[in-house]
C-alpha cells in the first residue's frame, strides 16, 4: 500500500469511533476522520473474536486489506480509516467485499 500507514494506537481507534463519520454496510462498518498528515492515510482493521477462531479472523483481515489495496488509488489522502468486519464478511465473496467498501467510501465522500 503506497499511500497508507498502519493505525495501531488504541486512542485513535476510540476517537474515530466517537467522533468520526461512519457508514454501515452488510459486510463491514467504515469509520473515517481527518488526520493531520496531508499526504498519507492511516488504516486499521477490527475483527471481533465473535467471528471465529484466529484463522478465520486473519482470513477476513487479509481479504479486507486486499480490497482496500485495490481501491487505494481512488481515495483522497489525509484520512484515518478504521474498517470493522461484520459477521457477513466471513462468507461473502470477494466481489461483494469490494463493492461494499467502494460504496462505503463513496457515501463518506473519500473517493476522488
Amino acid at each position: 500500500m503506497k499511500k497508507t500507514d498502519s493505525l495501531t494506537q488504541n486512542f485513535i481507534f476510540r476517537a474515530l469511533y466517537r467522533r468520526g463519520r461512519q457508514v454501515s454496510c452488510r459486510t463491514m462498518v467504515v469509520y473515517v476522520g481527518k488526520n493531520r498528515l496531508k499526504t498519507v492515510n492511516r488504516l486499521g482493521f477490527t475483527v471481533s473474536t465473535k467471528l471465529g477462531c484466529a484463522v478465520t479472523r486473519n482470513r477476513i483481515r487479509r481479504r479486507l486489506r486486499e480490497a482496500y489495496r485495490l481501491s487505494e488509488d481512488s481515495l483522497q489522502t489525509g484520512f484515518d480509516i478504521v474498517i470493522a468486519a461484520r459477521s457477513a464478511s466471513e462468507h461473502a465473496d470477494f466481489s461483494a467485499l469490494m463493492q461494499d467498501m467502494r460504496d462505503a467510501f463513496a457515501r463518506l465522500g473519500v473517493l476522488i
